[in-house]
């Protein structure tokens, strides 16, 4: 298996929560699996969620038989991961982690992230592990899913996971939108497609949607992100065509999601 390691990525002032970037370049290295077998003490580990596609779901992920969930795999995770180390004093491991909803394995990994989500499935004993994992304090972000079919598709899925917890609009003055960054004015991000079409949407997801499900103390257990796609950010942060503003907001979102995630 290949993986991407940085040999730069974002560098974003934290001076007044103001950003300025300073993009680098990464490369593919071979990488051994069995460094993630060995056991090594961090504050936070990143975890992206592997999951069975519905039919059509596929996705475009490369690796792992370019499943939807692998979609930005594992670049995108990496950039992040550095920028985290370059920019806050968490003690993050260096190298991502996917779990599956096989076995309780999620439960060792209380921050979990998520893509194409419109094409995620589960069985009965799936589902009720994800409730469980959520109820117990599990942090879910999910991202990278577009317009009104999407939408459905991923609740039709939500639904299953947590069939009574209501999803809401979040606001500016939401805590999660200032536990590190302060972010009330938030634009779309789009996919390195904006590269060539100028676009900031996917198909009828004209305008980005930050929404959450939330547990019984307020706690919000799923942090949505619907009409935008903050991985390719991460991924295409290196590339000088791909626009800054989007790219430091993007990695703006995902710390400030990180540390809610870890501080609730």
């Amino acid at each position: 298996m290949k993986l991407l390691a940085a040999t730069a990525v974002a560098a974003v002032a934290l001076a007044c929560c103001s950003v300025v970037r300073a993009y680098q370049r990464t490369a593919y290295f071979g990488f051994d699996d069995s460094e993630q077998r060995q056991a090594q003490k961090a504050e936070f580990v990143w975890s992206r969620l592997a999951y069975t596609s519905r039919a059509g779901g596929n996705g475009y992920g490369w690796g792992w038989g370019r499943a939807a969930w692998s979609r930005d795999y594992p670049k995108a995770d990496r950039q992040l991961l550095v920028a985290m180390k370059r920019l806050t004093r968490i003690e993050g491991r260096p190298y991502e982690q996917v779990v599956d909803l096989d076995s309780d394995t999620i439960f060792e990994y209380p921050w979990v992230y998520a893509v194409q989500v419109q094409a995620w499935t589960f069985s009965d004993a799936e589902a009720k592990r994800l409730r469980d994992y959520l109820n117990k304090g599990g942090f879910l972000m999910v991202d990278d899913f577009h317009g009104t079919q999407d939408w459905e598709d991923f609740m039709e899925g939500m639904r299953q996971v947590l069939p009574d917890r209501p999803v809401e609009d979040l606001q500016s003055g939401d805590e999660i939108f200032h536990v590190l960054y302060d972010m009330d004015d938030r634009i779309q991000v789009p996919g390195e497609i904006y590269i060539r079409t100028h676009r900031t949407y996917e198909k009828d997801g004209f305008t980005p949607k930050w929404r959450a499900i939330r547990d019984d103390k307020g706690r919000i257990m799923v942090a949505i992100c619907h009409n935008m796609h903050l991985g390719d950010a991460w991924e295409w942060a290196d590339d000088p065509e791909y626009p800054e503003k989007f790219a430091a907001q993007a990695f703006r979102v995902g710390l400030n999601y990180i540390v809610y995630g870890m501080t609730h």
